[in-house]
């Protein structure tokens, strides 16, 4: 059963929504060369503390951190610690908030320092791939509608769709039904309907699609070692048509175009 949200909820899950996005900017100014990974995680945890929710993903089946911290040709779910950002690197940054009983998820994915034109290009592409899925999610298509639009994208593009590795339904849990693929074919798989809290999260890779999980049982990276991105957003399926982005990285964008004159990807 695939619960739908009222109004009332979605609200909530939008409260949610802004105290992460806030705190996803705050992790946005620190993000650069020399910073220790587990620094990142400092800062979300003490901002999403003092301002009452808590991180969803600390203590989550043991995982040890507020943030997912995935470098390079690490996919998802990297355990923050010792590693020092240095330029060059791309850093998918994955954070959820728990707040008054609801969920929200969000991730983005940075050029640290001077990165080169094929992972900027990596990294705008996966974006982009995002808002097509969104763009796919609307009431009466289906599932499939939304994996198909990422994926199709994205290997016009020239890269590949992790496919282990899924979307999923936002709410009183983090994860909930449906799961929501980054590939697919049209018309098939669960119907939207409004009410629907989805979240949408494209994890592209440079090279093939496969992966492997490191020993620490958490760390995803891939098997050859190429690059991979990832950006995600937590929606609502709404009446109207269009999805409801509840989610946001215009925290994160505001900080890069005032520091740098530009999201560094576009």
């Amino acid at each position: 059963m695939i619960p739908v949200k009222s109004k009332e909820e979605i609200e909530i899950i939008k409260e949610s929504a802004d105290i992460l996005g806030r705190a996803h900017g705050e992790v946005a100014k620190a993000v650069k060369p020399g910073v220790s990974t587990k620094a990142l995680d400092k800062i979300a945890e003490e901002f999403i503390k003092d301002h009452q929710g808590h991180p969803s993903f600390l203590g989550y089946s043991g995982f040890p951190a507020s943030l997912c911290i995935s470098v390079n040709e690490n996919v998802v779910h990297g355990i923050p610690g010792e590693y020092v950002l240095k330029d060059g690197d791309l850093v998918s940054i994955d954070c959820g908030v728990f707040y008054k009983g609801y969920h929200s998820d969000c991730a983005y994915s940075y050029a640290v320092g001077e990165v080169s034109e094929e992972l900027k290009r990596l990294i705008r592409v996966t974006r982009q791939s995002l808002y097509e899925g969104i763009q796919a999610a609307v009431a009466g298509h289906r599932i499939g509608d939304i994996g198909y639009a990422v994926q199709s994208f994205v290997e016009k593009e020239g890269y590949s769709v992790v496919r282990e590795l899924v979307g999923h339904g936002v709410g009183k849990n983090l994860h909930e039904k449906p799961e929501v693929p980054n590939y697919g074919k049209r018309g098939r798989g669960a119907k939207l309907k409004p009410g629907y809290v989805l979240a949408v999260e494209p994890m592209v890779n440079q090279g093939g699609r496969s992966i492997v999980q490191e020993a620490d049982g958490w760390t995803i990276r891939t098997a050859d070692r190429l690059p991979s991105a990832h950006f995600e957003h937590t929606i609502a399926i709404t009446e109207e048509g269009e999805a409801e982005i509840l989610t946001t990285h215009q925290y994160i964008e505001d900080y890069l175009k005032e520091q740098y004159g530009e999201t560094i990807i576009h």
